[in-house]
């Protein structure tokens, strides 16, 4: 099974001004596409080839660091994609929403934090909205390009990802330059709801 680079169902203008054009091209046409030849590459006369990338994440100590590393790029990358939208923005509904107050003591509460765990990631990385081995919502940071589904994390950091925010530099340099504090106050006006709703949900 030969990896592809997923087809956006939004065009790479349409996040202005929140993230420019460019940014977008490069990021997904470069940068993931990329990962994908790398990780097709990486896996031919493995154990790892003809498997899901869920199922090299459940295993990952067996595998090379460039399967780890591109494996995940092309992973955390598709999770991105999702977490966005142009029509996105404002608070989820129902109970992903109920849950959040919970769990954080409000939306705004939670907003912080994700934002805290975005800007304390030193370096390269991701922070996550996960579901834990428990069920409970949880937010974490993963370092370049590991994610919450590697084996090779600890229990408290692993769990289902329902949605992330990349916070390596080319995520966000040619507009908001060495300010990510401001790139991560602003992306949450095009974050998808609806379909992190929709996988919390399911």
């Amino acid at each position: 099974m030969e990896f592809k680079l997923v087809d956006l169902e939004y065009g790479y203008d349409e996040f202005e001004p929140y993230i420019d054009k460019e940014t977008m091209k490069i990021h997904h046409s470069k940068h993931h596409q990329t990962y994908v030849d790398k990780l097709n590459n990486s896996i031919k006369g493995t154990d790892a080839e003809g498997k899901s990338l869920e199922e090299i994440f459940e295993n990952m100590s067996d595998f090379s660091d460039a399967i780890r590393n591109n494996g995940g790029g092309v992973y955390n990358h598709n999770i991105y994609w999702s977490s966005i939208s142009p029509n996105g923005g404002g608070e989820p509904k129902g109970k992903l929403f109920e849950d959040i107050v919970n769990t954080f003591g409000s939306f705004d509460l939670f907003k912080s934090e994700m934002e805290n765990a975005g800007l304390s990631q030193f370096g390269s990385g991701w922070a996550w909205l996960i579901v834990d081995k428990d069920g409970n919502l949880k937010i974490t940071k993963t370092q370049n390009q590991d994610n919450p589904l590697m084996n090779i994390l600890s229990s408290d950091n692993r769990g289902k990802p329902l949605f992330c925010i990349d916070v390596r530099e080319h995520a966000y340099y040619l507009k908001y330059n060495n300010r990510r504090n401001d790139y991560l106050s602003n992306i949450w006006n095009i974050i998808n709801w609806d379909k992190i709703s929709d996988d919390y949900n399911n």
